[in-house]
């Protein structure tokens, strides 16, 4: 334990020191002001390293700043305040130990110094500072510990919507998104756009590459995919095997086209080699668009079976292209 002495009289700052080794306390710092105090215990250092006194034995009455007033100091300051502080004083009067307390001293002692006493009350404020750390230890162990089952429970909920293999939300995460966007766009009577997307002759890189491979191109796609679909309401889902979905609330059918034409030929220009597809030799995707300003006619369930009806027809139309339709309920808003 590592006891600060601040007395301006050097004779008192002597026998303090003598009746402390002569107890083991072996670890004794001299100050002779309140203001050398201070700067001992590392006033203006940084809240997270603690200092490393354990108890201050302060004067109250020394010349410029007085134990009282150094004494407040130190329990105003988040670094040092949970140093006990010892006041010694030649005085008793109940005034003075008042000021004294309400500074933040812990107890006191009289001048002349006694020996017994002055052990007695250092054992005493010692022990209480070991169990204030140890609280303190136990405290910062519990939250650490809190804040560890809080990053895991986010990962947790992060992988309850994400999909494994490619990073991108999966389709529990899709299906939410595409009901509250729904509802949403119903409310503000704006458009909701789906783009459902499929890479051409999958089964054939997988045939021909590995599934190992094949692993690679989805991951490859979602990125691409992700870097076109960047607004914080967009969502980029893996749809299912080599399908993957892209929502684009408040996105005319002008707007989800544009977004769709960038994204079939960011796929094309990353150049993922497909030595067996049957139209490029690099990977491709087909693309489906739909948009729907939602209505009480319509249901999400209905998007998603026209987007994926107009991927299909890009498919059966040559694959590596854009084909948008026209949505039934699309024609009568109310």
């Amino acid at each position: 334990m590592n006891i600060l002495i601040v007395d301006d009289a050097p004779d008192i700052q002597r026998l303090l020191a003598l009746f402390l080794k002569a107890a083991g306390y072996t670890s004794v710092q001299l100050a002779s002001s309140g203001y050398e105090a201070l700067e001992t215990l590392g006033a203006d250092g940084p809240p997270s390293i603690p200092p490393d006194i354990d108890l201050v034995l302060m004067d109250v009455s020394m010349q410029g700043l007085d134990g009282v007033e150094a004494c407040r100091q130190i329990k105003t300051n988040e670094r040092l305040q949970d140093i006990p502080v010892i006041m010694v004083t030649g005085k008793s009067e109940p005034e003075d130990l008042k000021r004294a307390f309400d500074a933040g001293a812990m107890d006191y002692i009289t001048k002349p110094i006694n020996r017994v006493e002055l052990l007695a009350r250092v054992r005493s404020a010692l022990k209480l500072k070991s169990e204030m750390d140890r609280r303190k230890s136990r405290e910062q162990e519990l939250l650490e510990v809190t804040r560890q089952l809080e990053q895991a429970n986010e990962q947790l909920a992060h992988l309850a919507v994400s999909d494994s293999l490619t990073g991108l939300a999966n389709r529990r995460r899709f299906d939410e998104i595409i009901a509250s966007e729904w509802r949403r766009c119903a409310r503000d009577r704006a458009p909701l756009s789906l783009l459902l997307l499929d890479v051409d002759d999958f089964k054939a890189y997988n045939d021909t590459y590995g599934h190992q491979s094949g692993d690679d191109c989805l991951r490859g796609v979602a990125e691409v995919l992700n870097s076109v679909a960047r607004r914080p309401g967009d969502l980029t889902a893996r749809y299912g095997g080599e399908e993957f979905a892209l929502v684009l609330p408040n996105t005319t059918p002008e707007g989800a086209q544009h977004v769709a034409e960038t994204a079939r030929a960011r796929v094309e220009q990353s150049q993922i080699e497909h030595a067996t597809s049957s139209i490029c030799d690099f990977v491709t995707v087909s693309i489906g668009v739909a948009t729907i300003v939602p209505n009480g006619k319509a249901i999400p369930a209905d998007l998603i079976q026209a987007a994926d009806q107009a991927m299909y027809a890009a498919k059966h139309a040559g694959k590596n292209r854009v084909q948008s339709v026209t949505f039934p309920a699309a024609d009568s808003q109310e």
